[in-house]
């Protein structure tokens, strides 16, 4: 079964008066990089998240946000009298050299370090409501990335068939173009010999099959047809298989590099101009698989 490793899960729920949602965004990468944001009552945890969600995502480049806010009318904003008082007087002194009024009290509730947070404390209720969370907004982005995966598949099959189709018009090409180029080189032997009845016939033939030989893509059609059925099984595995499917479609590349190479026939060598443009497109999709 394919899945992609780009997705998106959320979860959010309210606990003693406070709106707690995390939310996970994962892109393709060549390995589990991730990227968190906890409230800093909770940077003792990050390890903890990170482990978490590193075992159910694999890999992928990963963003985990875990946010904190009060839905209810508390406040955990308090005012420095002292320092408010201070400003407040300093303020009064200049309007009055300079005879100038003004709102003294919004302009000193604007002063840094007039009004002053007090940090949030965490309690082990509120972490297990918070992994509760992340349990959901894993499943939901495995669920995304499932979905993803599906539609991935569909496009592999259809690209894996259309080399395989291409696959067949050579092979039905390669016999008559092996056959033509010997009747090919036969004529003009013939044209450029004046005593081609006297020559070996049996060591002719021997060099002219070596010739041949070398045009021969048997083993090469054999091993792409075992390499797009490896694929196909491989995509059906439970478990993650994109670095595999990686390096089935690179062993697919070398054998339809050498039919090409092999070719020496036009029409064969569109066919093979329209595998690697299928393989291609399968590459780049494979880079996405989980």
């Amino acid at each position: 079964m394919i899945r992609s490793m780009t997705g998106f899960g959320k979860a959010s729920g309210e606990f003693e008066g406070k709106k707690i949602t995390i939310e996970i965004k994962s892109l393709n990468s060549k390995t589990n990089d991730s990227k968190l944001r906890l409230p800093s009552s909770y940077r003792d945890k990050e390890l903890l998240v990170r482990n978490a969600v590193a075992s159910k995502l694999e890999r992928g480049k990963i963003d985990i946000s875990v946010s904190i806010e009060n839905i209810e009318a508390i406040t955990n904003t308090s005012i420095n009298n002292k320092l408010a008082g201070e400003y407040y007087k300093q303020l009064k002194e200049l309007s009055d050299r300079i005879g100038e009024d003004g709102n003294f009290l919004e302009m000193v509730i604007k002063m840094p370090g007039v009004l002053e947070s007090s940090s949030h404390e965490a309690i082990p209720e509120e972490w297990t409501f918070i992994l509760e969370l992340l349990e959901k907004a894993i499943i939901e982005i495995n669920t995304f990335r499932a979905d993803e995966g599906r539609q991935l598949e569909i496009d592999l099959v259809k690209r894996l068939d259309n080399i395989e189709e291409n696959l067949k018009s050579v092979q039905e090409i390669a016999p008559k173009r092996v056959d033509a180029k010997r009747e090919k080189l036969i004529a003009r032997f013939k044209e450029n010999s004046d005593d081609f009845e006297t020559l070996d016939q049996n060591r002719f033939e021997q060099e002219l099959i070596f010739y041949l030989e070398k045009l021969d893509i048997t083993e090469e059609e054999v091993r792409l047809n075992s390499h797009l059925d490896y694929f196909r099984k491989t995509m059906n595995l439970e478990t993650a298989q994109g670095k595999k499917l990686g390096f089935i479609s690179q062993e697919m590349g070398r054998e339809i590099n050498t039919i090409g190479s092999k070719a020496n026939h036009a029409e064969m060598q569109k066919h093979v101009v329209q595998m690697k443009d299928e393989l291609e497109k399968i590459k780049e999709q494979v880079l996405n698989i989980l």
